[in-house]
């Protein structure tokens, strides 16, 4: 069955859904429909699907083609819940159970009949955290429901008329509401405001002077001080009193209209400049009964050492790279025979930091330091040879993050991660050694298939193609639990020392053949002529993606401008 997905944004639920309804078969297409109505009805004719599917719209299908064709919209909320902002509400109301409801397009918003629904646990989380977790896996359940009952053909939508579907219009969460009065607000209330709003749309607020617009949020257990007050900086991010406690925000994105040339996401302290307090410490390893926030966590049980990460976006800054190397090599210190490199829920890496570059007073140069930030890590991972190192990806990974995990011993991943093992799309030759551990991985003319091709890819065809080593069928909020279950089952093979002495000689024999320095300094050569050229189409892509702006085509699996010239299929 031809099926075309309609979305304003390529964004991970499109991708997801793209990537599991490829898997079962169907032939997918996608068009965004920012650009427009044209694009959309030109998509519909050229493939003339046999079903519309919009897994994240912003804005209304036409009219004339949700009457011709069946059309299915992707809403995250429950049965009967409609309007704009329905994760807002779901974290701003703390509602323990949502859903997702798939229904038929009609002229009023999320009001036509239900062709699937799947339930979910809420977790003590952001809302694009929820989004890309339990949320995306809900979606995905209930949109591969919808289309097996559309294909069978004998199924009844179920109307929402019907005296089991209870209706709730939620108006958009304005900022009114979501609006943080620090005199009064305890940290639990601060908590779930920045929570509800933590991607888009941010939490307006005033700081030293300058109104900005919050994002993300996390307690911190020791510091205090007068409500309102900034405390300290900690690895970007900035803590602020609250009426009862204190929170960490480790970014922030200057409004539009304030007159600053980057008004969009950056780490916060890098937003306050000079005005930003003191630094305080990253503890890599916190004591027990400690509640506060670091980006990098180092604990050990056994023989097995876990090296947590999270940065915002899955974005790692040359800071965020350099801070991470010294961790990694901390790690190597202790007595372990197995790293575990990740292990958190959402995003495990999605390589260098393009905001933090597009704010740069040089991007080119700045594109320069982050890759090779983002290379030594990834030389690191490559060169120990003394231990096993396992990759696990709680959530999604693109680019050179994908590119840090296969340089581990093993790839783990939770089921429901996507992974773009490609650069291309950012105009991009790439570098972080792919040329070695991809081929070395799936062959080398599936790593040219993947990197030209340039498409999402899902944790199960990602196993199938060898990207992978073990899925892991767990939920977001039971995925550390079970890797730590994993990693000490692993640590306790007899033959895990066998496999330390085979790994350590196959690495050397790869150095023999061609040294890493070699891929390193060609991947380099490609990439340095890239950033420099100041006509490289990697420049206006950047910006685009940055500040949301249109790049070009509609059409998001269209092939990709190739930087050296030609076309990436």
């Amino acid at each position: 069955m031809d099926i075309l997905l309609v979305a304003s944004a390529f964004n991970s639920l499109t991708q997801r859904v793209y990537a599991e309804l490829t898997d079962h078969g169907y032939r997918v297409d996608v068009v965004l429909a920012s650009h427009g109505t044209g694009p959309v009805r030109a998509a519909v004719a050229r493939s003339r699907p046999e079903l519309i599917i919009a897994p994240m719209l912003k804005t209304a299908l036409p009219e004339d083609l949700w009457r011709e064709h069946t059309c299915l919209v992707v809403h995250p909320g429950p049965p009967g819940d409609r309007g704009p902002s329905s994760l807002d509400w779901a974290i701003t109301e703390e509602a323990p159970h949502w859903g997702v409801t798939v229904l038929r397009a009609e002229a009023a918003m999320d009001a036509g009949d239900i062709w699937a629904s799947t339930p979910f646990r809420t977790a003590r989380t952001g809302k694009s955290d929820l989004y890309r977790n339990e949320a995306s896996d809900a979606a995905a359940a209930a949109v591969l429901l919808a289309v097996r009952r559309y294909e069978e053909g004998a199924f009844k939508p179920l109307p929402q008329s019907d005296p089991s579907v209870r209706v709730v219009w939620r108006d958009p969460l304005r900022q009114a509401r979501r609006r943080i009065d620090w005199a009064e607000d305890g940290t639990a209330t601060v908590l779930r405001k920045l929570r509800a709003a933590d991607s888009q749309p941010g939490v307006l607020d005033e700081i030293l002077g300058r109104e900005v617009f919050l994002h993300g949020g996390h307690p911190e257990d020791r510091l205090r001080g007068r409500p309102g007050d900034l405390l300290a900086t900690r690895a970007g991010a900035v803590c602020r009193a609250t009426a009862d406690g204190a929170v960490w925000i480790p970014e922030l994105r200057p409004r539009k209209n304030s007159g600053d040339p980057a008004p969009f996401k950056r780490p916060a302290a890098a937003v306050l400049g000079p005005g930003a307090p003191r630094a305080e410490p990253a503890p890599l390893e916190l004591p027990a009964g400690r509640d506060t926030w670091s980006d990098i966590r180092y604990r050990q049980q056994g023989d097995t050492g876990f090296l947590s990460f999270s940065f915002p976006g899955g974005a790692m800054s040359t800071d965020h790279c350099r801070r991470l190397l010294a961790a990694y090599r901390h790690a190597l210190t202790r007595p372990t025979s197995v790293l575990v490199l990740g292990g958190a829920r959402d995003f495990f890496s999605n390589g260098i930091h393009l905001n933090v570059i597009e704010a740069a007073p040089d991007p080119a140069a700045e594109s320069w330091t982050n890759l090779n930030a983002m290379n030594d890590l990834v030389e690191a991972v490559l060169r120990t040879t003394d231990r096993l190192v396992v990759a696990a990806l709680g959530g999604n990974a693109a680019a050179g993050g994908v590119m840090l995990a296969l340089a581990a011993d093993e790839v783990w991943c939770r089921t429901g991660t996507v992974l773009n093992p490609h650069y291309r799309r950012m105009g991009l030759y790439g570098s972080e050694y792919w040329t070695y551990s991809l081929p070395r991985r799936v062959g080398g003319r599936t790593a040219g298939q993947l990197t030209t091709d340039a498409l999402p890819v899902s944790a199960a065809a990602a196993h199938r193609l060898g990207l992978v080593d073990r899925l892991v069928p767990a939920c977001a909020a039971e995925f550390a639990t079970e890797v730590d279950r994993l990693a000490a089952e692993l640590a306790g093979t007899p033959a895990l020392g066998g496999r330390i002495a085979a790994k350590a000689a196959a690495r050397a024999r790869d150095e023999s053949v061609r040294p890493l320095a070699e891929h390193r300094r060609a991947e380099l050569a490609r990439m340095h002529a890239i950033f420099f050229d100041p006509a490289a189409p990697y420049h206006a892509l950047r910006s685009a993606f940055v500040r949301k702006t249109p790049s070009g085509t509609a059409h998001p699996l269209a092939p990709a401008a190739d930087p050296l010239g030609g076309s990436t299929r």
